[in-house]
């Protein structure tokens, strides 16, 4: 099993770099846009001097950010505060430039769009707030008197009113995808026909869990499931028949077994159980009652009683392997011993 793919903090941090690398091109395009009103002479001779010294800066900090390595895992908190710099730097730019008459008023929807696609609804309601309290900032030229009155509201509603729109659309559209990603991952590791574990969605959780009971020397134990008859119900009463007897054996199944145990169906009528924190004889315990389980349930196809079977291979960590493949191999010898012995069975 390739755990460098299919291990979860793997995957998160992949996430998260390509969101990272969006942000950093999101930083230097603001950095693009600032420099040209710069140089096309849109920043007074007086404000020149302090602007350069902030794109100094603001350049400094993406570099020490993007290329300085300071951070070994990028977070979701890396992002936020990379963030507020921009936020920083817009503010001081505006300052800089005419306030809140300043063209580059509306590089603040850079921010809220990284942040929207980014780091989510709470965080992207909390860069508008801070956006809001630059924007009254920047207006701080008009009096008291004067920031109290409708006229004044009326004006920062209408420059703040497209920063909520966009941030709005952005988070709505940004939440639609995730929702889509999540589901087709689902879908990616989800049996489609008993909703069991299909078995990349049991590589990723099994790794781990194995990992973990390799690290901290704990005992943990693999179930080989195998249906004993399938292939009659299938021939005799049709594929729909057989498709039921397995909905009702991972039913079955799963009643016997704790939360914390992962249930997966490997293809065909073999599944495999992983037991975290099971020795040997809890798991062949295990085994036995899922075997007693499943005998006596009975389950009606086309009018008929049909009852089943399974045969259950053991195996367990140290003693059958010091690994997750090595584990499993194991454990499909025994299911097989088990079917040569008669089935209905468990070996370990």
């Amino acid at each position: 099993m390739n755990k460098k793919t299919d291990d979860p903090t793997s995957i998160e941090q992949e996430e998260l770099r390509g969101i990272s690398r969006s942000v950093g091109e999101i930083e230097w395009l603001l950095m693009v846009v600032v420099l040209l009103y710069h140089a096309f002479g849109g920043i007074e001779p007086d404000d020149q001097p302090a602007l350069v010294v902030a794109m100094v800066l603001y350049a400094l900090c993406i570099m020490g950010f993007r290329y300085a390595n300071f951070f070994k895992h990028e977070s979701r908190w890396k992002l936020a505060v990379e963030t507020w710099i921009m936020t920083g730097f817009i503010t001081w730019a505006l300052l800089h430039s005419g306030r809140l008459e300043s063209p580059l008023l509306n590089t603040y929807l850079l921010v809220i769009i990284t942040s929207a696609l980014a780091l989510g609804k709470l965080t992207t309601l909390l860069e508008l707030a801070l956006i809001a309290v630059c924007i009254i900032f920047l207006g701080g030229e008009s009096s008291l008197k004067d920031m109290i009155t409708l006229k004044f509201a009326a004006g920062v509603f209408a420059q703040f009113a497209p920063f909520v729109l966009v941030a709005y659309i952005t988070t709505m559209f940004a939440s639609d995808i995730r929702f889509g990603l999540n589901k087709a991952k689902l879908l990616s590791e989800t049996d489609e026909l008993t909703t069991a574990l299909n078995r990349r969605g049991f590589a990723i959780i099994a790794d781990q869990l194995f990992g973990q009971a390799v690290r901290y020397n704990r005992p943990i134990s693999l179930l080989v499931i195998d249906c004993d008859n399938l292939k009659r119900v299938n021939d005799e009463q049709g594929h729909k028949a057989g498709d039921n007897l397995l909905i009702s054996l991972v039913k079955c199944i799963n009643e016997q077994l704790r939360h914390t145990d992962i249930l997966s169906r490997q293809g065909g009528d073999e599944f495999v159980v992983l037991l975290p924190e099971t020795p040997a004889k809890g798991a062949f315990d295990v085994a036995e009652k899922i075997r007693q389980a499943v005998g006596a349930t009975s389950l009606v196809l086309a009018g008929k009683h049909v009852t089943t079977s399974v045969s259950i291979g053991v195996a367990s960590y140290p003693n059958d392997g010091d690994n997750l493949d090595l584990l499993l191999a194991q454990a499909d010898r025994n299911m097989y011993q088990a079917k040569q012995a008669g089935r209905n069975r468990s070996v370990q």
